[in-house]
């Protein structure tokens, strides 16, 4: 393991990428302020309910859109009515006969699916639809998915790719929810590839954790998976797996109907270097239709993602302040790979991603 790896901040992102600019449900016909990536976009749906996004900023004093308003699908700035269309092109000035040259703004490809509205920050014409995350089951009407949640994470967001890559953290931060035996110490698995990194276990023959001891099918021991699983550049699947004691390991049935297994999507959009846009979908194989689960499970997500949230936020503000040397520990190989392979994504991307003035982790 590089010890001397700079692994913190950087000082770009992953651009050819699609993020999640918030949740279909807070979208609607008004003008939405959203940075992502340092950029600033402002997003709207048009009369037919399709998602706009465009670049935040008029081209004559760079007033931000977003303070101006709607007239139909037109956007018009407040400052002196410059009026865009859903392209970015400018399509009256009332103050004067002719538009200004070069009076136009970005647009960004946009789209929505599994709930939440995707953007695609890089060149237009790298963006492909089938490059959104695909989300196993997602049609299988024996399994539940969530309407998604969100919150404003005042971290890096690699801190937080950091927290999911490492099962181990549950022991200590989610003491009363997902901790249980043989989460501080078992033995991790880590595989990756250009496209993800995973850091896996089976826990075997323990009581399940208090979150999940209401949720199995059955009573006794357990063998449990801990999957997590980051792809590049930020979307996590956690994927949790309760069996019978026994019953666990690589070939699990997932079939068998005493097998429960949760999957928890998280979609990181990075704001800034200091910020970072969260969001989740929780995932069941049972109960479909049970309204109190899907609630209690709801919460309970929550208030464990709240948990990273506060520990995250002081993390980065410690990090940011540190001069001396940084400890490094097993639970940090997985995070160590991801960072190895996404540098290696941002130099495909070109010369001006550069590192920042860093520290090794």
């Amino acid at each position: 393991m590089d010890r001397n790896l700079k692994v913190h901040a950087l000082s770009d992102f992953v651009h050819n990428a699609w993020y999640v600019a918030c949740l279909s449900r807070d979208l609607s016909h008004e003008l939405k302020a959203i940075t992502l990536l340092s950029q600033a976009v402002v997003f709207y749906r048009d009369a037919r309910g399709v998602p706009v996004a465009l670049e935040d900023a008029c081209p004559h004093r760079k007033l931000p859109l977003s303070m101006g308003r709607l007239k139909g699908d037109l956007v018009e700035c407040g400052y002196h009515g410059l009026t865009f269309d859903r392209t970015g092109t400018c399509v009256e000035a009332p103050t004067q006969e002719r538009i200004p040259a070069f009076a136009c703004v970005k647009s960004f490809p946009v789209t929505e699916k599994w709930g939440l509205i995707w953007v695609w920050m890089g060149p237009a014409d790298l963006a492909r639809q089938e490059d959104i995350p695909q989300i196993d089951h997602f049609d299988d009407p024996t399994w539940h998915i969530t309407a998604g949640d969100s919150f404003l994470c005042q971290c890096h967001y690699l801190w937080l790719v950091d927290n999911l890559l490492d099962p181990s953290h549950v022991a200590w931060v989610h003491r009363s929810s997902f901790a249980g035996g043989g989460t501080d110490k078992t033995e991790l698995t880590i595989t990756s590839d250009e496209k993800s990194v995973v850091c896996s276990r089976w826990i075997q023959n323990q009581p399940p954790p208090p979150f999940y001891a209401a949720l199995v099918k059955f009573t006794g021991h357990a063998d449990r998976l801990q999957h997590y699983e980051v792809r590049y550049p930020s979307w996590a699947i956690n994927k949790t797996v309760f069996t019978p004691a026994g019953k666990g390991g690589v070939d699990f049935d997932l079939r068998d109907p005493q097998t429960y297994m949760m999957v928890s999507h998280h979609f990181l959009t990075p704001v800034d270097a200091d910020s970072t846009l969260y969001f989740w979908l929780q995932h069941r194989n049972t109960e479909p239709h049970n309204t109190d689960i899907t609630a209690r499970n709801a919460e309970g997500a929550k208030t464990a993602f709240l948990e990273d949230k506060k520990v995250l936020e002081a993390v980065h503000l410690g990090m940011k302040k540190n001069t001396g040397r940084v400890a490094t520990m097993g639970v940090d190989a997985a995070a160590i790979r991801f960072r190895q392979g996404l540098q290696k994504i941002m130099a495909k991307e070109g010369p001006d991603h550069k590192p920042a003035a860093g520290f090794s982790l």
